[in-house]
């Protein structure tokens, strides 16, 4: 028997292409993810176990569609992906249950509540929940870091490197004076995002939303665009213990990603009124 697996959509045309041909008592499961975040990596893989679940029906009665959050950000924003893994259900183009983070008891839970159990609830192996932690980074023996930061195992000084290039002989030292930098950077301004892209044409859904607030509420700000400089992504990321961007700095100190400064301002009106060009003063009484 033929059984259902996660499609994964590329295009926001896939996407509608996908949505819009399934009946209206077809329920759709909507898992976004980011390549960078280890938790989405287990959440694949609990996602594809538990649609092998499911049969192949005519009409369809399930569909699991998987989305990479940042390289589809108007579908991202349309449904308030502001972490990942992040999994919507929905009929009909009605959102029913939303599940963020990466334990499957729930997201198993949210699916049988809403297509019924499988017809083989037993084949699944559901890996308990995961949280997002500090990763350390393997590196190779000139201190390189080999997850997706530069590698330097062919690297050469040359007649365009700076004066002050690092030299590469050993993991310590380059660490020591990557934080460093990063110590500069996250004062560089009073505000200071870290975000992939730059204000004007930001490079993912969760970076153009903090921009846009900021702009809102008028705030100064400087900014660093992370898909310039791997070594300060990677970098950045085990300096904070936090790993998702974009990431706000307040005189130095981290506030968070979008979400947390979401609810900053929900929370506090007056967030960042000092560093605003014109501070939103209450009227008096």
């Amino acid at each position: 028997m033929a059984t259902q697996k996660v499609t994964e959509v590329t295009t926001d045309a896939d996407f509608a292409h996908q949505t819009s041909s399934l009946p209206a008592s077809a329920l759709v499961v909507i898992y976004f993810h980011a390549p960078w975040a280890a938790p989405c990596q287990q959440m694949s893989t609990v996602l594809n176990a538990l649609a092998s679940t499911y049969p192949v029906t005519s009409p369809p009665s399930i569909s699991f569609l998987s989305l990479n959050a940042e390289e589809l950000p108007d579908i991202s924003e349309k449904y308030d992906v502001t972490a990942v893994p992040y999994i919507v259900l929905q009929k009909d183009g009605k959102v029913l249950e939303t599940v963020s983070g990466s334990d499957a008891s729930k997201v198993r839970a949210a699916v049988e509540k809403h297509a019924g159990k499988s017809g083989n609830p037993g084949k699944t192996g559901l890996p308990p929940p995961q949280t997002v932690t500090k990763q350390e980074q393997p590196a190779t023996a000139n201190g390189a870091a080999t997850n997706g930061a530069k590698n330097l195992s062919n690297y050469a000084p040359n007649g365009s490197d700076p004066t002050t290039a690092p030299e590469y002989t050993s993991e310590q030292p380059s660490k020591e004076e990557l934080f460093n930098r990063i110590e500069s950077l996250v004062k560089a301004a009073p505000v200071m995002l870290f975000m992939k892209g730059t204000p004007s044409a930001p490079q993912c859904g969760f970076s153009r939303q903090t921009v846009a607030m900021l702009r809102e509420r008028t705030v100064r700000y400087g900014f660093f665009n992370i898909l310039a400089d791997d070594e300060v992504r990677q970098g950045l990321k085990e300096y904070a213990e936090w790993p998702t961007f974009p990431q706000l700095w307040v005189d130095g100190e981290l506030v968070g990603g979008l979400d947390i400064v979401k609810e900053e301002f929900e929370n506090n009106p007056d967030f960042l009124n000092e560093y605003a060009v014109k501070p939103q003063v209450a009227a008096s009484s």
